[in-house]
């Protein structure tokens, strides 16, 4: 199983930070993980709040987990609480049913990780996401 690379990982946060300083959004905290939920790469922004290490890695972490972006489980959520309920703690509140967890594919279409953001609106969390995905060259998955 092929991993997303430190490389891609810093040009995916390099790219969506850059993103986010010109949309001008809130201070933004980015994690990458590899396909087995290791941390890759993390940066924090300036006056990030406390906690958005934490979503943003759980973002990540619960699309790897579930196989799907946080946008797609968002919907899923609302029709099953239940079974989102249960997840959540079976995966120790790690996660976050809002946009911006998002599926790392390779040209071949395998996972080899999942990207994070927090400290937005969860919309605009992803699109700083997605434009780091294609600045690495890599397929955003849902």
């Amino acid at each position: 199983m092929s991993n997303v690379t430190l490389a891609q990982a810093s040009t995916i946060i390099d790219t969506a930070l850059a993103t986010g300083r010109e949309m001008g959004l809130k201070p933004l905290t980015f994690a990458v993980l590899d396909a087995g939920g290791h941390l890759v790469a993390m940066k924090r922004e300036d006056k990030s709040s406390l906690l958005r290490f934490d979503i943003s890695s759980g973002k990540a972490w619960g699309a790897l987990g579930m196989g799907a972006s946080t946008r797609s489980m968002a919907g899923r959520h609302e029709s099953n609480p239940g079974f989102f309920g249960a997840v959540t703690v079976l995966a120790d509140g790690r996660l976050p049913t809002s946009p911006g967890g998002v599926l790392l594919l390779n040209a071949d279409g395998d996972v080899i990780g999942a990207a994070g953001a927090s400290g937005d609106t969860g919309d605009n969390d992803e699109k700083c996401v997605f434009a780091g995905i294609k600045a690495a060259g890599l397929i955003a998955g849902d």
